[in-house]
Parts: C-alpha cells; structure tokens; sequence
C-alpha cells in the first residue's frame, strides 16, 4: 500500500531580527490511508508548524528551506499558488483549534459549506446543498436541513467544531490536518469529537494527523504516535506501545505528569526546567538539559534517528531500559 502523505527530512524556518527559529527541523513520518497519527509535544515544540507546512500555510518571515512532503505521489513542496487552490480544501483539509477561524459569523451555514464544494467542483445548487445535509449528519448534528439556514452564533462551541469538521470532510479529502480541534471544549463533547473522527477516518479512509499536547485524548484515537521536542519527532510508533513502553526520557516525562499516573494528593512528577529557546539550543540533543539520564555524548552531538524495532523510531543515545520504561 502506498503512503497518502510522506514527509522526509522537513525543515521550516522563521527568519526574525533576532534570528534564526529552526521551528521544525528534519521531521519525517508517513501515513497510510485511514491512518490516525497523533502528533504530541509541549507548547512551542513544531507540531503546529509542521502542519501548517503541509498545508502550504507557512507565510514570511518563515519559508521551509529544505525537505519534501509528499501527498500521494504529488510535491507539495514549491507548488504554485494556483496548484494550492485545487488542493487545500479538495485533497488535504484542516480542523482548526477555534471553529471561528473557519466559520465566517456573518454568513449562513449553508452560504459557508457550498462556497467549499463549488470552489472546486461545478454541480447544481441543490446537489450541493445535499452534500451539505449529508456532511453535518454524518458528524451527529440533528436537523441538518433547518442548521443549515443558522448562522455560527446560534451553535454552541462543540456544534460550531462539528460543523467544521463537516466543511473538511464535503471534499473527502485524503488527508485532514486537526490542530488541536478539542482544547476548548467540554470532557464530553471531546470524547465525541474523537469518536466521530475516528469512524470517519474509518468508513471514508482518509489519513489524519491529530495535532496535540494531550496524550489522553490521543491515546484511544491514534493509531501511532510521533513525539516532537524542540522542532524534531524524538520517538515514534504505535501508540499502545509507545504509551505502555516508552523509550525516550522525554516522552516518560510527558506521561508520568498526567496526573491519572500521580497518586492523589500529591504534586505532579513534572519534568525539570524548561524548553529550551529554538533561537539558542543547547549543543547536542536538545533536551540533554532537563534529562536524567544525559550523558556526555548528549551534552556534545544531537542524536540521528534510529530504528528501534517494531515500528519504533527514535532520537536518543541512552534509552529506557524496558523494565523500567513500562
């Protein structure tokens, strides 16, 4: 089976009076067909970045300045700004934090979902407007004809993410980008979001990178895991065996401050430190600072990648031991 997306060896830069910010650099991964990746990290360590660069969405003072990124068969890379207008919306999509970013709240639903079909294909007005109906009952919205003549400030928070979710899906793109589409709602409304997701990418077998910083919400939907620090994934792979058996330093530390791995009643086991700026990173591997198990060599030379086995990938010269990993 071929790959839906590929990227290899990605790096986007921010070009600022300061200096160079290395937001992403040399980030690779795939995705198959109806594939849910969960792409994981503190605040500030790329995962925006990264899918904000598949989109073709990185605008001056960035610029990518070295990589590929593939999206079945076709570079995206360089590609002009007319192929771009064929392909976001149509081929890859994306699930923004806020709904409000997509939705325009001085337009009708219907005004907004049939903009995104006709802008790429020439169908009738009422078969348009079908596919419209389709979409938001396909993400659980009831009454779909009626919701489509309200305007965005007559749904609640969790009904507006849903309607942009049906707008990403009236294409059947073959990839969908979700920045952390989840953060601003409710426990509940988050589970059903997952969810529907997840049947989605199921049932029409489109690929999805799940852009977030909590590994709770990730961990019954992704199907692997890429954990990124300071602009590069350090470990990756499917997602029971890298939350059940961590092997970078980095990644144990993101899930023993959860707090469902804390006893009650006492403080969270934080991660020492902070992240380091991407305008002055450490020599060496990048998270050498806050790491217990650093050694010399990782206060001197960054770490390459490495197969692990078992679809494990990996950015560290001394990593867990099993035992204590699980």
């Amino acid at each position: 089976m071929s790959a839906v997306l590929e990227v290899h060896d990605l790096k986007a830069h921010f070009f600022t009076r300061r200096g160079v910010i290395a937001a992403v650099d040399g980030v690779d991964f795939s995705l198959e067909r109806g594939e849910v990746m969960g792409l994981v990290g503190e605040s500030g360590s790329g995962k925006t970045v990264t899918g904000l660069s598949i989109l073709g969405l990185i605008d001056p003072p960035g610029r990518i300045v070295a990589g590929s990124i593939r999206l079945a068969g076709q570079e995206l890379v360089g590609a002009s700004e007319e192929e771009w207008r064929m392909i976001r919306g149509r081929k890859v999509a994306m699930i923004f934090q806020d709904p409000m970013m997509t939705l325009n709240p001085v337009l009708r639903i219907d005004t907004q979902m049939m903009e995104a079909i006709l802008a790429h294909e020439a169908i009738p007005q009422e078969a348009a407007r079908q596919r419209c109906r389709d979409a938001l009952g396909r993400v659980g919205i009831p009454s779909p004809n009626e919701r489509l003549s309200a305007y965005p400030h007559q749904f609640s928070g969790g009904m507006r993410q849903r309607v942009a979710i049906a707008i990403a899906l009236l294409n059947n793109p073959e990839l969908i980008i979700a920045d952390e589409p989840t953060t601003a709602l409710d426990v509940t409304i988050q589970a059903q979001i997952v969810a529907q997701v997840q049947k989605l990418a199921a049932e029409m077998g489109t690929a999805v990178v799940w852009v977030t910083h909590d590994l709770a919400v990730v961990s019954g939907l992704a199907d692997k895991l890429a954990v990124m620090y300071a602009g590069r994934i350090v470990e990756e792979g499917p997602t029971a065996d890298v939350l059940n058996r961590p092997m970078h330093p980095y990644t144990l530390g993101l899930l023993n401050s959860l707090p469902v791995r804390n006893p009650r009643g006492r403080p969270l086991n934080q991660i020492p430190g902070a992240a380091p700026s991407l305008l002055a990173l450490p020599p060496g591997c990048p998270f050498a600072p806050r790491c217990i198990r650093a050694v010399d060599i990782c206060r001197q030379v960054a770490p390459a990648e490495t197969d692990a086995g078992n679809a494990r990938r990996l950015r560290c010269y001394n990593p867990l031991p099993a035992a204590e990993a699980a």
